[in-house]
């Protein structure tokens, strides 16, 4: 489509483009238009657009470009999209509810005020499944959104609006959440970088869930970004991070440096596969691919390195019961009863939802005894990351995969080489670093053989985003990153 390659640049190129007018925001703004109505009819990544007001904060962006300053706002005249989980002043923001279908919030998230402060121009939210509670990104509001190397299936979730909408060039860059690895699954099934940041880095309120939204802070949940670059992963953690807007008279935050900068210089240590979870043969290729090129190029990857005493099944014990007991809110009326039913009599239940059930109905002090291990996981983390400064994981065991949306999230299944496994598997590897608060950088490492992307986790020490971010630049630049989905060029 020609010109309108300039969608499929990086944030951080754009940026750079409109610094030194080789573009406008009102031209950028518009070419995005250009290309949602091109594309997303066959997506559905982009569900609500607000061009009138866009355009009115492009053309402003465009006279300050145009005053020679050498000190401006790090997003200046960027167009960009919010996932539909956050709240957006003055237009509609749903989080995938049909209660929510016609909420115009009032006020920004906090992270959307720092973007507009930074200067992007947001001009539209992205799909997600409701109250971000799956997957993938579907919902009886805005329906179902597909993946960009694959329209049979789904891009992940749930920030898989944004994952797809970024991946064709629909938007500048997006910012996503994630709770049990809601931005870097979206990532690995749509073939774009993600960050997840370190647990508190990034404020979440205005993060719309089933309870208040402008003064709750869900646990493990984070925000962060969703970008065709690493580069742009760590533009917008820059503009995003920092403490809540009232704790800031008292409270400062300060990022430690990457631990190197030359890549030579990381201790990686690599756990690609695991019993609990077995990785699929496409997704082990990949992984293997990358790791032996990271070997090749002379660094060392050590393949058996896991924290002493921590066994890889902990997070079923652990994570998932807090992951879910942080999203039971959700589980209001009937489905709250119903929960508490299982606690009372098992019976047939499976052991899955058994743990949803406990998860939903447990008692305060169960879930105090569950944060406590939470610590002290932690601090087995803590310790490794003495010896070692990253660690490389897969995102999923399975690449994207086709629709499925019969039944609950625990009663589905998915082939996996031939074998049926548990739908609760894809977010094992997720959760794994999620519910201890670790930063995670995802970046693109290979296409499979039935032509679907492979993402994998480049993991870190809490607060050593810039640790994960610089080396999965390096991995970005060895593998060659971010690819165009064939038919979206």
């Amino acid at each position: 489509m020609g010109e309108q390659a300039v969608g499929l640049l990086s944030a951080s190129e754009l940026v750079r483009k409109l610094r030194d007018r080789e573009i406008s925001s009102r031209e950028l703004l518009s070419h995005f238009g250009e290309r949602r109505a091109a594309y997303n009819d066959a997506l559905n990544a982009i569900v609500t657009v607000d061009d009138e007001a866009a355009q009115t904060v492009a053309a402003a962006a465009d006279e300050q470009l145009a005053g020679g300053d050498d000190d401006l706002p790090p997003l200046l005249g960027l167009p960009m999209t919010i996932k539909d989980a956050i709240a957006t002043k003055g237009m509609r923001s749903t989080g995938g509810a049909v209660e929510l279908a016609d909420h115009v919030p009032d006020a920004d998230a906090q992270v959307v005020s720092r973007i507009r402060q930074a200067g992007g121009v947001i001009f539209g939210k992205t799909n997600l499944p409701r109250w971000s509670a799956d997957v993938q990104s579907y919902n009886e509001v805005f329906g179902t959104t597909n993946n960009p190397w694959d329209l049979t299936c789904g891009p992940g979730g749930s920030s898989g609006g944004a994952a797809a909408a970024v991946a064709t060039g629909l938007t500048g860059a997006e910012i996503g959440t994630d709770i049990g690895g809601s931005i870097r699954l979206p990532a690995h099934f749509s073939g774009v970088c993600g960050h997840k940041p370190s647990f508190g880095v990034v404020p979440q309120l205005g993060y719309i869930s089933h309870t208040t939204y402008q003064t709750g802070e869900p646990d493990v949940n984070v925000l962060g970004p969703i970008a065709r670059s690493v580069d742009d992963c760590e533009l917008l953690l820059d503009v995003i991070a920092g403490p809540r807007d009232d704790l800031a008279a008292g409270w400062q935050l300060t990022l430690p440096g990457s631990r190197h900068d030359d890549p030579a210089d990381f201790r990686v240590a690599a756990h690609l596969d695991d019993p609990s979870v077995p990785v699929s043969a496409e997704v082990a290729e990949a992984l293997e691919i990358a790791a032996n090129a990271l070997t090749n190029s002379g660094i060392a990857v050590d393949r058996a390195a896991w924290p002493h005493d921590l066994a890889f099944d902990d997070v079923r014990d652990v994570g998932l019961p807090l992951i879910s007991a942080a999203t039971s809110p959700a589980r209001g009326g009937e489905i709250f009863e119903r929960m508490q039913q299982i606690v009372r009599d098992p019976g047939s239940h499976s052991a899955t939802e058994q743990m949803r059930a406990s998860a939903t109905a447990m008692f305060h002090r169960d879930w105090l005894l569950l944060t406590e291990q939470r610590e002290l996981n932690r601090h087995k983390w803590t310790n490794f990351f003495r010896d070692f400064d990253v660690l490389l994981a897969p995102v999923a065991h399975v690449g994207a995969f086709p629709h499925t949306q019969e039944g609950t999230l625990y009663d589905r299944t998915l082939m996996v080489d031939g074998v049926e496994r548990p739908y609760t598997e894809l977010i094992m590897w997720t959760s794994q670093f999620g519910y201890v608060g670790l930063p995670s950088t995802v970046v693109p490492v290979g296409i499979t053989p039935r032509g679907v992307p492979v993402g994998i986790q480049v993991v870190g020490p809490h607060l050593g985003d810039r640790t994960t971010l610089t080396f999965a630049r390096h991995l970005e630049r060895l593998l060659g990153g971010y690819q165009v989905p064939p038919n979206f060029t």
